[in-house]
Formats: C-alpha cells, sequence, structure tokens
C-alpha cells in the first residue's frame, strides 16, 4: 500500500520529532503543491480562480488565525470578521498615504494593526473565559463594524462608504485592481498562504504552541507549573488577530476589489468559525477541508443541475445548497465531533497498519 512505513526507522528525538515523521506524507504534500503551483494554474478558467481557489485560500487562512486563538489556546472568540476588517481598512490606509508603498509590506504591516487592536480587546481573557469572552469579543465585533461605517477616515471620506482598492503593481506586474489577472492575483495568495501556513505550523509545534495547549487544557496547573497565563494568553490573541488581519486584507484587495462595513458583519465571523470547527480544531491541516466544505462545495453544487439536465432557479438552488451543506456538517460532526482533520488521521491510520485495520 501506499503509507507501508517498513523500513522507516526512527534513530533519534529529532527524526521522531520530525515535520513528516513519515515518508509518504512528505511525498503527499509535495503532489498537493504540485497540483497548485503548476496544474491547477495551467488548466483552471478564470472563474474557478475567482469562485473556487482565491476563496477557499483566503477562508482558510482567517479559520487558520481563529484555530490558533480557539483550538490551540482555548479561548473563544466570535470577533474574527471585525479583526479582518481591521487589517482590510489598515492596508488600505496604509496603500493610500503612502501610494509607493509594496503591496506585500503594507499586506503584512495590516496584520501589525489587527494584532494590536487584537491584544486590546484580548485583555478581558485575564479576567474571564469561555462564554463570557466569546460576548466580550462579540462586543469588540459590535464595535469594529460601528467604526468602519461612522469614522469616515478610514474610507478617505469616500460618499458611498466603502473602500475601493486601487490598481497596484509588485515589480511590474499587475497585482491589485481590476485590470489585474486573475492568476496572478491566484498565484500571490497562494505564495502568502504558503509561508504563513509554514510559520504558524512551526510556531504551534515550538515553545508557543506547547503554552498555549497548556493554558488551553487546564489554565490554573498551567499557572501552577510557572506559566505566565498574561504573555500565553494575549501572544494567542496577537498572533492569531495578526494572521486573521493579512486574510481580510487579501479578500479585499485579491478577491472583492472593495468592501463596504457590512462585509465585516457577524454572519462572516461565524462562516470562519464554522471552517474551523468542522475542519477540526487545534488543526492546522483542518482548516483548508473545513474551508473546502463550506466555501467551495456551495460552489460546485450549483453545477449539479447542469450536469443531470434539470433547470432550476437561483433562489431555489441556494436553498438546497444551504441544506446539503448543513446536512453535510452534522452528518460530518456525527461521524467525527473532531473535525476532518481527525477524520483524516484515523483514515491515515488504517492505511498504514493495512491489511490489518482495527
Amino acid at each position: 500500500m501506499f503509507y507501508r512505513v517498513s523500513g522507516q526507522f526512527k534513530t533519534s528525538y529529532e527524526s521522531d520529532m520530525a515535520l513528516f515523521p513519515i515518508r509518504q506524507d512528505a511525498v503527499l504534500l509535495g503532489v498537493i503543491l504540485l497540483a497548485m503551483y503548476v496544474v491547477f494554474p495551467l488548466f483552471a478558467s478564470e472563474f474557478t480562480f475567482k469562485a473556487l481557489l482565491v476563496p477557499v485560500m483566503i477562508y482558510s487562512l482567517a479559520a487558520m488565525g481563529l484555530n490558533i486563538l480557539t483550538g490551540f489556546a482555548g479561548q473563544l472568540s466570535l470577533g474574527t470578521a471585525g479583526f479582518m476588517g481591521v487589517g482590510a481598512y489598515a492596508c488600505y490606509k496604509l496603500t493610500t498615504i503612502f501610494p509607493e508603498m509594496n503591496v506585500v509590506v503594507a499586506l503584512l504591516l495590516s496584520g501589525c494593526f489587527s494584532a494590536m487592536v487584537g491584544v486590546a480587546f484580548g485583555l478581558p481573557s485575564l479576567r474571564i473565559k469561555g462564554f463570557y469572552l466569546a460576548i466580550a469579543t462579540l462586543a469588540s465585533q459590535f464595535f469594529l463594524v460601528w467604526l468602519f461605517e461612522k469614522w469616515a477616515w478610514l474610507y478617505n471620506y469616500n460618499a458611498s462608504g466603502a473602500i475601493e482598492v486601487r490598481t497596484m503593481d509588485f515589480f511590474g506586474l499587475v497585482v491589485t485592481g481590476p485590470t489585474a489577472a486573475p492568476v496572478t492575483q491566484y498565484y500571490f495568495v497562494l505564495v502568502i498562504v504558503s509561508l504563513i501556513t509554514f510559520c504558524m505550523i512551526n510556531l504551534t509545534r515550538g515553545r508557543y504552541g506547547r503554552l498555549w495547549k497548556a493554558v488551553r487544557d487546564m489554565d490554573i496547573a498551567a499557572e501552577l507549573v510557572g506559566i505566565n497565563l498574561m504573555r500565553a494568553k494575549l501572544s494567542a490573541f496577537a498572533v492569531s488577530s495578526y494572521v486573521v488581519g493579512v486574510a481580510g486584507a487579501m479578500l479585499v484587495f485579491f478577491w472583492k476589489g472593495a468592501a463596504e462595513p457590512n462585509l465585516f458583519d457577524i454572519p462572516l465571523s461565524f462562516q470562519v468559525l464554522f471552517i474551523a470547527i468542522i475542519g477540526g480544531l487545534g488543526s492546522i491541516l483542518g482548516n483548508f477541508l473545513g474551508a473546502i466544505l463550506i466555501v467551495a462545495l456551495p460552489v460546485l453544487l450549483n453545477f449539479v443541475p447542469g450536469l443531470i439536465g434539470v433547470e432550476v432557479n437561483s433562489a431555489t438552488l441556494e436553498h438546497v445548497n444551504v441544506m446539503v451543506v448543513g446536512a453535510l456538517i452534522v452528518g460530518f460532526l456525527i461521524a467525527e465531533p473532531h473535525g476532518l482533520a481527525r477524520l483524516w488521521a484515523l483514515i491515515r491510520e488504517k492505511l498504514i497498519i493495512w491489511p490489518f485495520p482495527h
């Protein structure tokens, strides 16, 4: 079988704790990256880039940021969309105040503003937790959306109240604006998501990842053994908000092209939360699996009536999509409450010991 591990010995602690302890995992990741970087750009259409690939990666990144906070550190948050909005508006202001600023620099700096706001609203986590903390972060959601609507300086006093992305280039290559090619934006988003994912994998496997997991599992015991709860919780809020802020900036600059304050309302927060839960809390892989189910599947279901020769109006099709996706979510949670990442882990274990599955 593909996952035959016979002959793969671990002779040191480093090899046992390697990112890919089984060689087949590295091969599988290589195949996925080859498809993302080579195959899809060659054969995918403009619609596929704009409606499937780019949004799936952006939502995966946003769910990853939330998963750092909720899945790894155990801090509930319902203000994800607000922090995404901070990143989007910060990137917009940076690119208008400093027109010559590189778009990558603006994108990465926008996450810093989101991190600062996240730390400010994360201060209540030092005194409260659980649903009380969720309510506190929900208050931040309302406040930030209100700020986006009322503070005209944020959208440069535009009469429509929206932020509009201008055409920007990256070393002569147009990456934002109406003239940017979808494949160019796809590559730009793919590279950024890949780099941040690599950083988050190493961060969660290192010292800070162990701190967050200790606080998540039992914060009182963690404090008794010498862990600084303030540093652990606020660092989780900072890292989470940074990743979410970058995702929000990419949502506007490389997908939507423009945004109004209601784009970052509560439904977006819940959608990102659903992706994290369905994919699997405390998992990096789960964010991508959850985004494929929540974001890409409804788009793909729109083509089913045409394939079977049935005409369905758009309103009915939208309702059917919601029902199908909802039923699948319930089914997946019943089959595996720990998410799609855990389901894949079980399949992988069975493949390793095949033909003797337990």
